[in-house]
């Protein structure tokens, strides 16, 4: 069986790492050890100059043919500034430049943030010696050797294995009439009867303001509490063999936010409904825990006029920014239409987006499997999975997505 465990690190490594012993001491021997893994992808990328500030000192980054030079100040056209903790949490993999952005608390006095994603990536490979995501590094076969059709989507009657060669591959699946339609039916209506228990502010809900004037609640976390058609699914036969699809032993979710129901309205103008292209592990920790199973459940069809889910085949398999999508990314974007009862499965590290409905709306429930711990969470994990807990569920108050309207 395939595995999508691509875990690295455990909490027991967590601890405080000073900016100056970072500069000083373990990136210059990490550049002398990993600059091959970085340079060719740092070259596609187009990377100049970047500077770190701390109140410890300023360093900045620079290419150098296939290498990197790591000079003392902060002559560079961008710049971030981090305090000491934010350093270490970036060093160790628990902070991404999409944190400091989702959290209002992006700092960079020259240069944007897609500069600092960029010197992330080459961060990545130095320190976690995997190399960046070039032109042509990643290719799809079928379990006989021939090429994947990415556009492939698999019913009951289908072959697991089948279905857990095309993750590992793709790092998505399309399950059709995987649920019964009368249960949508069911879950539709609990949907109706659960929204007006919801309010702006109340720790358990997202929300965003439509160009028509409504504030619409968009996100409704806890949603089994509310429906015992939830209940009855996440219990099913059909749901468990998503998560027995690899020999990785994930965990459905049995306590707090087990499943979250959306609503995606037309005419988003302020927060977020339609997330814009990111990975799971985008706010960081993806070396602790990645890679989960986020499933889709279509309580209504989602096509690209009505809000369907597209993702970037194989970027599971990739060093790339965790959120948006250059230009210059050479791995295919896949939509994945839907219809009523049909799920979607992606890894947690798998690039995807919500397109923004233009002409109905669309219903969809989201919930999925963890890997097992591979050790009891010390205070440093909690910490950090509090830290970013807090960044994403202000995240609808902080960040709005760009509108999805058609203009008038």
């Amino acid at each position: 069986m395939v595995s999508l465990d691509f875990r690295t690190r455990v909490d027991a490594d967590i601890r405080p790492i000073g900016a100056r012993a970072f500069f000083e001491e373990a990136l210059p021997e990490l550049v002398a050890r990993n600059a091959g893994l970085a340079a060719a992808g740092a070259a596609e990328l187009g990377v100049e100059p970047f500077a770190v500030e701390t109140p410890a000192g300023r360093w900045t980054l620079s290419p150098a043919g296939d290498s990197f030079a790591l000079t003392r100040g902060a002559d560079a056209p961008a710049a971030v500034r981090l305090s000491e903790e934010d350093l270490s949490d970036v060093v160790q993999d628990l902070k991404t430049p999409m944190t400091f952005l989702t959290g209002g608390r992006l700092d960079m006095p020259r240069g944007n943030l897609g500069d600092f994603l960029d010197w992330w990536v080459v961060l990545r490979a130095l320190i976690d010696a995997r190399p960046i995501h070039t032109r042509g590094a990643i290719s799809f076969a079928g379990r006989d050797g021939g090429p994947l059709d990415l556009r492939r989507s698999f019913g009951p009657e289908d072959d697991d294995a089948e279905m857990a060669h095309f993750l590992a591959q793709a790092g998505y699946l399309h399950l059709r009439g995987w649920f019964p339609p009368d249960a949508m039916d069911a879950i539709r209506r609990d949907m109706d009867a659960a929204l007006p228990g919801y309010r702006r502010g109340d720790g358990r809900s997202w929300w965003a303001r439509t160009k028509a004037g409504d504030d619409r609640c968009v996100r409704m976390q806890h949603f089994h509490e509310h429906s015992p058609a939830t209940l009855e699914l996440l219990a099913s036969d059909r749901f468990a063999r998503i998560g027995a699809l690899t020999a990785d032993g994930y965990e459905a979710r049995t306590s707090g936010n087990r499943v979250e129901a959306l609503v995606k309205p037309l005419g988003v103008v302020e927060g977020i409904s339609d997330v814009p292209w990111h990975k799971d592990c985008s706010l960081g920790m993806h070396s602790y825990r990645c890679c989960g199973l986020t499933v889709g459940i279509s309580v209504t069809g989602a096509d690209a006029r009505s809000g369907q889910l597209r993702v970037v085949a194989g970027s599971h398999r990739a060093l790339v920014q965790p959120a948006f999508l250059r230009s210059g990314c050479d791995l295919p974007v896949v939509d994945l239409p839907t219809a009523t009862g049909d799920a979607t499965v992606h890894c947690s590290c798998t690039l995807h987006m919500s397109q923004p409905p233009v002409e109905r709306e669309r219903r969809v429930m989201y919930t999925g499997f963890g890997l097992p711990e591979r050790d009891a969470p010390g205070d440093a994990k909690r910490r950090a999975l509090r830290d970013l807990g807090r960044v994403r569920e202000g995240a609808y108050t902080t960040v709005s997505q760009a509108p999805g309207h058609v203009a008038d």
